[in-house]
């Protein structure tokens, strides 16, 4: 709850104002029940319709200004809790775009959708109506006790002698409150998660004919998620009553007691009105102590949950003495690296003390077995993960000197999973860049090889690929991809298995051209292909984490190593599809 000072600093001159607007209109509240009693005690003592006429025209008076200046208040108050909404909204997604990518392997996207829709409201809520009853009820209940002590103290006390009840009420469902909250918003949370998973891999249920399992799963979800619910409510729906039951308590009291009092002559009936009309003025604060009591804890447990995230720092920032490079010339050296994931469990490092020296515009190439550790190699070039161990080195300086911008702006990294929004090609293409021309999205298109393809889009390069671009074949995806890499003419290009889903013809056309076009440019590429990438510069052969052969396509060859025996087998792969 820390945290919520700073946006509540943020606006104190705002919230300052609302409670200067509450007081003015407790004041004003307040006023009325004492000129009722004015205006009764005038009738009493045989006073004449001018009297009576003098204090109706100013409970109308009071009435209207307090309508005006309740609106404003709560104008103010409600819509800082709104601004710290969109404040907190803001921050939250900003830190989630800095947090590593070991945090998103533990974390469901539906969870996080959840946190940041969900609970950001429930935080909302808290600042808004919650802060305004906070500030109201005990500004009613000190104005209004103050003036009816003033009156008569001891029908005061016999009055107000169930609200101790109320102190009861609120520690016992306070926890309860707390802890349903928690389970109904984690629950609602695990929802969210299994839609988006479902509707995200909707081609693999269908492809599993799996549509009656994963509803039966999904309705044993949401039956647990409509008890939690359910019991929340009913913790509700008890406290309520309690809280209007103390209140009427009160009134009932009131009108026992004051009325023996006011039979006896010791209390004036005006005096017995003013209190009853100061009785309802705290019914409404009475009640609203069990709402406000709701929203505070569904604010505490959804606060909590956001720091969660808040306080889990970013794993990869820029070094406080990083300072950028004057030009890129594209060297890449790895010096004894070695790496491991934190998910990993067993300690085994994923890298073991690798050393490849790549010289401005050459082209390294990396091949191995499935799992032998090549994209992760791919993914700490533009320090998506940190090495454990060792040194990456970009034009002599080790990349963690460097500015996070410069280095990923310097890369064109397209990974091995490619990924599209759900928008345009053209927007598709130019994500990386700010506002590039048509005739660069173009040339990186055909560089890509998707030219030819687009033209035949019924729209062109307006044509909207759908989510994840479901509406495009795989190959298209990773070309599409590889433009979007392009398109900046990054120094430094790494492509992780990126042109898996093409044909080999298709494949070649495309690293030709990447050839022609993007010759002085330093080159990373993985692939399973070994015909592909024969004319690279230096080939990389990993193995179990281990560079086990080193060297140029010919230099490998003579080795008659692991490389030679791959190309021998996808040779007779080759020739046995064309059987």
């Amino acid at each position: 709850m820390r945290r919520l000072l700073t946006y509540l600093v943020r606006y104190r001159g705002r919230y300052a104002i609302g409670c200067f607007c509450l007081l003015a209109t407790a004041t004003l509240a307040m006023a009325v029940p004492y000129l009722l009693k004015r205006a009764i005690d005038e009738v009493a003592h045989g006073g004449g319709l001018r009297g009576v006429s003098f204090y109706a025209g100013l409970i109308v008076g009071i009435a209207l200004i307090q309508g005006v200046v309740r609106t404003f208040s709560r104008a103010l108050i409600f819509n800082v809790g709104r601004d710290v909404e969109y404040d907190l909204r803001n921050d939250l997604f900003r830190h989630l775009e800095c947090l590593p990518l070991a945090f998103y392997q533990q974390q469901q996207t539906g969870d996080l959708m959840s946190r940041l829709v969900n609970d950001v409201t429930a935080v909302r809520m808290l600042l808004g109506p919650g802060v305004l009853n906070l500030v109201n009820t005990p500004l009613y209940y000190v104005y209004g006790v103050a003036i009816m002590l003033s009156l008569d103290p001891r029908l005061t006390v016999a009055a107000l002698l169930p609200y101790p009840l109320l102190l009861l009420v609120v520690k016992h469902f306070s926890r309860k409150l707390m802890e349903y909250t928690m389970r109904v918003q984690e629950g609602l949370a695990e929802l969210s998660s299994r839609v988006q998973e479902n509707l995200s891999g909707i081609h693999v249920v269908r492809a599993y004919a799996a549509e009656e399992r994963q509803t039966a799963a999904f309705a044993a979800i949401n039956e647990r998620f409509k008890q939690q619910s359910m019991e929340l409510a009913r913790i509700r729906g008890q406290l309520f009553p309690v809280m209007r039951t103390a209140s009427s308590l009160g009134t009932l009291v009131l009108l026992w007691y004051g009325g023996g009092e006011v039979i006896d002559g010791r209390l004036s009936l005006g005096d017995l009105v003013a209190f009853i009309g100061y009785l309802n003025l705290l019914a409404w604060p009475t009640m609203a102590m069990g709402w406000m009591l709701s929203i505070l804890q569904r604010g505490r447990a959804a606060m909590h949950r956001l720091d969660h995230i808040f306080t889990t720092e970013p794993a990869i920032a820029d070094a406080p003495d990083a300072s950028p490079l004057p030009v890129v010339r594209g060297h890449i050296e790895l010096r004894d690296v070695e790496f491991a994931y934190r998910t990993a469990g067993n300690g085994h490092p994923i890298l073991q003390r690798l050393s490849i020296d790549l010289a401005p515009g050459q082209m390294l190439a990396l091949v191995g077995r499935t799992g032998s550790g090549k994209s992760t190699i791919a993914a700490l070039l533009p320090r998506l993960y940190d090495v454990v161990a060792g040194q990456i080195l970009l034009d002599g300086r080790d990349v963690r000197t460097l500015p996070l911008a410069q280095l990923r702006r310097s890369i064109g990294f397209v990974p091995q999973d490619p990924f599209l929004f759900s928008t345009t090609v053209r927007a598709n293409i130019a994500f990386g860049v700010d506002s590039p021309g048509e005739t660069a999205i173009h040339r990186a298109a055909t560089i890509a090889g998707l030219s030819q393809d687009i033209d035949d889009f019924p729209r062109g390069y307006d044509t909207v690929v759908g989510e994840r671009g479901i509406t495009l074949s795989g190959g298209q995806k990773q070309r599409l991809t590889l433009a979007r890499a392009l398109l900046p003419e990054p120094p430094i290009l790494v492509l992780d298995d990126a042109l898996s889903s093409v044909d080999t013809r298709t494949e070649r056309a495309i690293l030709t051209a990447l050839e022609q076009e993007m010759g002085g440019r330093t080159r990373v590429v993985i692939a399973h292909r070994i015909s592909t990438i024969q004319h690279a510069d230096i080939i990389a052969v990993v193995d179990d984490g281990h560079i086990v052969e080193l060297g140029d396509h010919a230099a490998l060859l003579a080795h008659d190593g692991i490389y030679a025996e791959m190309l021998r087998q996808q040779r007779l792969e080759e020739e046995l599809a064309e059987l």
